[in-house]
């Protein structure tokens, strides 16, 4: 079977959270109750593709009538990341990484929920994911022009910034206060994760219901297909870490659910024959070293998709499926690509998974994991 193009998965830069993290007053069944009425569906959609955040962007509404609401949603989009970027001066994140050791910021009632997911998931990633990597990821660059291998003196001098626990929320001021001169805060490792589910609620409460939400690989399908299957899923390609963006390893089923991909291909700094990955340790201050080569999490939010790709890279093949798997329960699942082109699936996704074999991609043996 030759390789097919899909819906993608491409490989992200860099996550709605848990209610228990960060809840808000009004219920799920109280505002989809307040939705309009979806218009009707149609097979050809109205989309966009833009460049924002360092990414391409496309939206694709399959309902008919909604070229107001495409349009609104890359306003959210561009609105959201103008306050987060840490590479612009006078955003709200710059705002408190500048005042690190001086004072709480007060920041917008739609960012404060994203640094709180952050939070959330800093703490309950066994130190896996730190929103405070800013030290470390402002330190390589990489992606950037300006990008540099640290000297060992720079990384040991920066990763001691690198501190989730100093970061300081009032939820009651809406604050946040980074206790240590020189922290820095860096939301690329959820940002496209929570922005994808806030343009989802966008959608949903704008009567779109059938659309694909694409950030830069940071994949959302929602509602059913538009070529009318029967159980209404999608067929959602796993993206090939090696080859360029559409071109998938295997497929898998999916309805009003994320796929987010991290891998070490994509976004890369070369130097002297070495290549080094823009996913950060947040205990080394340096790029993962494990035999991984991308990760894609399936679950039901952006947000957990976004914050568990990164946290599960850093775990590594055995402790990274063991995480998943544990996880399964909430509906998140996880495929593994290793280096050596070996591909392995938690076991909630064992039977909808499909892998073509091209390109020499194989089952790994379940020894690998024990």
């Amino acid at each position: 079977m030759k390789l097919k193009k899909w819906i993608q998965i491409g490989l992200i830069m860099a996550m709605i959270v848990p209610l228990t993290a960060c809840s808000t007053s009004t219920s799920n069944k109280d505002a989809a109750s307040s939705r309009p009425k979806p218009t009707k569906v149609v097979k050809t959609p109205i989309e966009d593709t833009q460049f924002m955040m360092g990414t391409v962007v496309t939206l694709r509404i399959y309902n008919k009538g909604k070229d107001k609401v495409l349009a609104g949603a890359f306003k959210l989009l561009k609105s959201e990341a103008k306050k987060i970027t840490v590479n612009q001066k006078g955003s709200e994140i710059d705002k408190i990484n500048a005042a690190a050791g001086k004072n709480p910021v007060k920041v917008s009632k739609d960012i404060y929920p994203m640094i709180k997911a952050a939070y959330y998931y800093s703490k309950n990633s066994d130190e896996s994911f730190d929103l405070a990597i800013g030290p470390i990821t402002s330190l390589w660059h990489i992606g950037f022009s300006d990008a540099k291998v640290p000297t060992q003196q720079e990384i040991d001098q920066n990763v001691k910034l690198v501190d989730y626990k100093k970061v300081k929320l009032n939820d009651k001021k809406r604050t946040v206060y980074l206790e240590e001169k020189g922290m820095q805060l860096d939301l690329g490792g959820i940002a496209k994760g929570y922005m994808t589910d806030q343009v989802k609620t966008y959608l949903l409460d704008h009567g779109v219901s059938t659309a694909i939400i694409d950030l830069g690989g940071n994949i959302y399908v929602l509602g059913d297909s538009p070529k009318g299957t029967k159980s209404g899923n999608w067929t959602v390609g796993i993206q090939d870490p090696k080859a360029s963006r559409g071109t998938a390893i295997g497929s898998l089923p999916a309805k009003n659910k994320s796929i987010v991909t991290s891998g070490i291909y994509e976004r890369y700094l070369k130097k002297n024959g070495k290549v080094y990955s823009h996913l950060m340790d947040p205990q080394t201050g340096a790029p993962y070293q494990n035999n991984l080569m991308g990760v894609s999490i399936i679950s039901k939010k952006s947000v957990d998709g976004d914050a568990l790709s990164t946290a599960t890279f850093d775990k590594g093949l055995k402790a990274g499926m063991k995480y998943i798997n544990s996880k399964a329960s909430q509906g998140i699942g996880a495929i593994f690509i290793t280096k050596d082109k070996k591909v392995y699936v938690s076991d909630n996704l064992k039977k909808q998974f499909t892998l073509f074999g091209d390109e020499g991609y194989k089952y790994g043996p379940i020894s690998d994991l024990k």
